[in-house]
């Protein structure tokens, strides 16, 4: 027994626990209101910005207990280390990487952006949360230890884990669903870049692949409380600091920097496709030597560590390297060597499954690019050239955008990350012709090659995998249904191999469809492994078209409304 004030709040705190789960139990029924979407956008930007502000302080935190600075001195503190320590630090955290990833993944790769991707398309805006934390974890070690590669990747994946967990908690339909997905995405970019319009369109044009109105204002208020988390910590300081100077010969120069975005999709097709050769003879080598997918990360590791002793560069995000190319105090020669080095470290981490991402090597790489370029161009016409560095700004954009397949976003993120709104048209029309070229080189982008390469066919637009998405048993009329299919016919099928299971989807129903030219296939159940099969039903083709229709129907009012 209490005191009747403290009878009094318990009867309180009982009272909103009942009126928050009665709320919860009408959300899980019917749905969101819209100002309730809102503040769970909200609640959903705080979190996943304040995970991507962790993930951020933990690299920093790791790395200079490691390496004794940061990310921002982090290759000139390496230039003064011992060459073991170079070489071994990877090495460790390849291997630590590699028995994370076995005990916890089904197939030890780290899941990513194209993941995340895959989970806005295919699974109503899901992503696999056992293996998601396993591979934030894995990419922290990967990028704390020395990894080449980026944050954006596992930060992105981090925020997905976060909104499939929400999703799960309110039984969020699909549309919902990728909706929670684009806020938690907005959210944990903006705080990782302090760039919170670019994290809006970043998860419009990338994740969701589409700019529908209904999703926008829930994303940019993410966005914006994601940007908020960065500022409290950081402040309003942009990411890169160029020098005061600079500019361009207005019309004069705009055909250099078309030109150098020619040059930026090609570097950024070879960076992609070094990425996934590096994947190929990864997986070839493990085929040939028996080598256990745990150590795979540690030879990757190792291989990274060696090529540091002599290229300290190419350790972690690249922070110091892109801000060096951005303000000029880097050489020709050195500008060319040092991109070529950083895509092959990058290749043999993120082809060693040692985690993280893309974008940050892009910056590193597009930056140098463009310097190199920008130091021929401007020496072989000096007269009519701006500064050096506005090609290596201009570059940076160029190849990032070409490697995510994000024009828009990735323009943004630059200006944001750099403050430099003046050189506009320069960056402009680069990434205009970089992501040109490069989308016809690959498979639009490095994560829908990455998809296609594992059989997730997205690039090609919603007709090429909603019929993936819908179950055979969704469209199947039971063997005991009026209107039903003859169980000879069916048994006569069965017997030329024309049948499906329950557990196949309507994609492979309607290739059958086309080769055998019937009316109806039988449909018989997945899990009867002895015996004769058990016919369950039949699904008729026309039911199949009808059920893929309102599939292409619904999506294109998602994206429109």
């Amino acid at each position: 027994m209490g005191t009747p004030g403290q009878d009094s709040l318990r009867r309180i705190a009982g009272d909103w626990r009942a009126a928050g789960a009665r709320a919860l139990a009408v959300m899980r029924a019917a749905g969101p209101s819209q100002i309730q979407f809102w503040f769970i956008a909200l609640a959903l930007g705080v979190a996943a910005g304040t995970a991507a502000l962790f993930f951020r302080k933990a690299i920093s935190a790791i790395q200079t207990a490691i390496y004794g600075t940061d990310d921002v001195l982090l290759a000139s503190a390496a230039e003064w280390l011992p060459w073991w320590w170079i070489l071994s630090i990877p090495a460790l955290g390849g291997l630590a990487v590699g028995l994370i990833l076995h005990r916890f993944t089904p197939d030890g790769r780290v899941r990513a952006v194209a993941d995340v991707i895959e989970g806005a398309a295919l699974r109503q805006g899901r992503v696999e949360r056992r293996a998601g934390v396993a591979s934030a974890l894995a990419s922290l070690i990967t990028l704390s230890t020395g990894g080449s590669s980026g944050r954006e990747g596992p930060v992105v994946h981090m925020a997905a884990v976060i909104s499939t967990w929400v999703a799960r908690r309110i039984n969020a339909n699909g549309i919902t669903g990728r909706d929670l997905l684009g806020c938690a995405v907005a959210a944990a970019v903006s705080a990782s870049f302090n760039a919170p319009i670019a994290g809006a369109i970043f998860a419009l044009e990338v994740v969701l692949r589409h700019f529908a109105v209904h999703a926008f204002a829930p994303i940019a208020i993410a966005a914006v409380a994601g940007t908020v988390i960065n500022r409290i910590e950081y402040g309003g300081v942009t990411e890169f600091m160029l020098p005061g100077e600079g500019g361009i010969a207005f019309f004069w120069e705009l055909p250099a920097f078309l030109l150098l975005g020619v040059v930026s999709g090609l570097v950024a097709v070879a960076l992609m496709r070094a990425v996934f050769l590096a994947e190929d003879l990864g997986d070839r080598l493990q085929r040939a030597t028996g080598l256990p997918r745990w150590l795979r990360p540690a030879l990757a590791g190792a291989i990274v560590g060696a090529i540091a002793i002599a290229f300290p560069h190419v350790i972690g995000v690249g922070y110091e390297t892109t801000s060096a190319a951005l303000t000029g105090r880097i050489g020709l020669a050195t500008a060319i060597l040092y991109a070529a080095v950083k895509v092959v470290a990058v290749a043999v981490t993120l082809g060693g499954r040692m985690g993280g991402g893309m974008f940050s090597p892009a910056l590193v790489v597009g930056s140098l690019t463009g310097l190199a370029f920008g130091l021929i161009a401007t020496g072989l016409l000096p007269e009519v050239s701006g500064a050096e560095t506005v090609y290596a700004l201009a570059g940076m954009g160029a190849v990032a955008a070409a490697v995510l397949g994000a024009p828009i976003s990735t323009t943004l993120i630059v200006f944001e990350m750099t403050g430099d709104w003046e050189t506009g048209i320069a960056v402009m029309a680069a990434v205009s012709l970089s992501t040109a070229l490069a989308s016809r080189l690959v498979e639009r982008s490095f994560f829908l090659t990455q998809l296609e390469r594992r059989g997730v066919r997205l690039a090609a637009g919603p007709q090429a995998y909603l019929a993936a998405t819908i179950p055979v048993a969704r469209v199947l009329r039971p063997r005991e249904a009026p209107r039903a299919a003859p169980a000879d016919a069916c048994r006569d099928l069965i017997a030329q191999g024309f049948l499906l299971t329950d557990a196949q989807t309507l994609d492979a129903a309607l290739r059958l469809f086309e080769t055998s030219g019937a009316e109806f296939l039988p449909v018989v159940r997945a899990t009867a492994l002895e015996g004769p099969p058990e016919l369950l039903g039949a699904v008729f083709e026309a039911d199949a078209l009808r059920a893929y229709t309102r599939a292409l129907a619904d999506t294109a009012a998602e994206e429109h409304s």
